[in-house]
């Protein structure tokens, strides 16, 4: 007996030296740690947003955690988060290289992509590269427009076969938002039963949850599993299929390729490749690769999903849904097709957009940062190296920022005169230099999916669907829980 309480408390001793859990003179306050958890069990697994608002009413807007034995800081609240991404972007615009998504989603040595590099040159000059090729392929132009609209026809022809009938609709706007960036990234447009797509849409959906759920969170804050045959394994399975498949489509490419005439992402990259030569810069096949899987990830969820909470509240603010169609109506009198400019014209659907986007809440967390180096925030001192995270979902939230914080009133986004108004809180893809690649696009494809669909449907929430359920599944990318609508033909 007494040997195994020995062995007990030199498992405990050896817990405590190994995994320190102290805070650093004035290093942001939180609650107290313990030994290897850190303070993972302050947390839900199933939607810890309740217990981030619970710990900042008891911190302060800038608070730490334990994810085990590492610390992190949350940010909270527009001004804390203002300081940080914007005006102190230089100290807080690194990224955690050794969480699982960094694992998953880096199948090759020395390429991290664009959302997940840290704050390199190399990264710079990624992002540079990526905003000014999507202006090059048509970003904010009338063949971008087209294109959107061409994949918004195939969801109508569906929809007209559903018509009356109740249907779920999360496949088909995952499938749609895939296609516009297949588009963009391969100029390629698939079925939506094509392999391809449904193995790039089914490996969203499933790497999501991993990477979104517990087994994600054992691995990123308990090391030593890390190496175990556990099921987070599965997603590095997905990664490197999906790797090989881009170096596939890559190949294939490069037969079909004519150097300076690029009809693509890929062509862009291939002919700015072919520009450096052997510059000892970062771009490389593999980084492009990985780069398509980040604009292909990143360009298809959240649109999806926002476009997903959209229905869900339109059917059940019959109201709102009713003042956009006349609003769009009357904009689009006379006119076969909405275009991104009519949204000047109509304030409340701008206003029902924007209000949507906001309870979406669809990056809560958006993804983590890293300070670059020794830094002060909102008076406290933050080393180098300390995991950020910036906790968008609190400014969508935020008490004093919103005529109703809490509740679906597009009055949030109108001034008296009935004008739209975006607040400095409506921050749903950041802020800062890490601030959304494609928000442009993303922008352009919610207006025309939304005003399109609703000048021909009518939404209606079906009788047997008991109450709606507005809470979304939490993740580094929410999504409503799974329903169903039904749609009617406009007369």
């Amino acid at each position: 007996m007494l040997a195994i309480v020995t062995l007990y408390l030199v498992i405990v001793l050896l817990f405590l030296l190994l995994f320190p859990t102290q805070r650093a003179k004035n290093f942001p306050p939180g609650p107290r740690p313990i030994p290897v958890l850190g303070n993972l069990l302050e947390l839900s697994l199933e939607s810890p947003l309740a217990d981030l608002d619970r710990l900042a009413k008891r911190y302060g807007n800038v608070y730490s955690l334990f994810m085990g034995p590492r610390p992190a800081v949350v940010i909270n609240g527009l001004q804390a988060l203002k300081e940080a991404l914007v005006d102190k972007s230089a100290d807080f615009s690194g990224r955690p290289q050794d969480l699982m998504v960094n694992r998953a989603v880096q199948v090759k040595a020395h390429a991290p992509g664009v959302i997940l590099a840290d704050n390199t040159p190399g990264w710079r000059d990624h992002r540079r590269f990526g905003l000014m090729t999507l202006r090059d392929l048509g970003l904010g132009k009338h063949t971008m427009e087209q294109r959107i609209l061409g994949e918004i026809e195939c969801v109508t022809k569906i929809l007209e076969e559903r018509a009356g009938k109740a249907t779920d609709p999360q496949l088909l706007f995952h499938n749609a938002a895939s296609n516009i960036m297949c588009q963009i990234l391969f100029a390629k447009k698939f079925d939506y039963d094509d392999e391809f797509m449904k193995f790039s849409v089914g490996l969203m959906h499933e790497t999501s949850k991993i990477i979104n759920g517990r087994w994600g969170m054992i691995y990123d804050f308990i090391p030593i599993v890390r190496n175990l045959p556990l099921p987070f394994r599965r997603a590095f399975e997905l990664f490197k299929m999906s790797h090989d498949k881009r170096m596939e489509m890559l190949a294939e490419n490069k037969k079909t390729r004519v150097p300076g005439k690029p009809r693509h992402f890929i062509d862009c990259y291939l002919d700015e490749l072919d520009k450096r030569g052997n510059d000892d810069s970062s771009f490389s096949e593999d980084q492009l690769c990985a780069l398509l899987l980040d604009l292909h990830f990143a360009g298809t969820d959240t649109t999806a999903n926002t476009v997903l909470t959209a229905f869900l509240y339109l059917m059940n603010y019959p109201e709102a849904q009713e003042r956009c169609q006349q609003e769009i109506d009357k904009v689009l009198d006379g006119k076969d097709q909405a275009s991104f400019e009519d949204r000047h014209q109509m304030p409340y659907m701008q206003a029902v957009i924007h209000e949507i986007q906001r309870l979406a809440d669809t990056v809560p967390l958006a993804v983590f940062h890293r300070t670059s180096k020794d830094t002060e925030l909102m008076g406290h001192s933050i080393p180098r190296g300390t995991i950020i995270i910036p906790n968008l979902s609190s400014v969508m939230f935020e008490e004093g920022q919103w005529k109703s914080p809490r509740e679906f009133n597009p009055e949030n986004f109108l001034n008296d005169q009935g004008e739209f108004v975006k607040p400095d809180a409506f921050l749903p893809f950041s802020a800062g230099p890490r601030k959304c690649l494609g928000e442009a696009l993303a922008r352009m494809e919610l207006f025309l999916f939304v005003v399109t669909l609703l000048r021909k449907f009518k939404f209606i929430w079906p009788e047997d669907a008991g109450e709606p359920d507005y809470t979304p599944v939490f993740g580094s990318t929410q999504t409503p829980k799974p329903y169903r609508m039904k749609v009617q033909l406009r007369g």
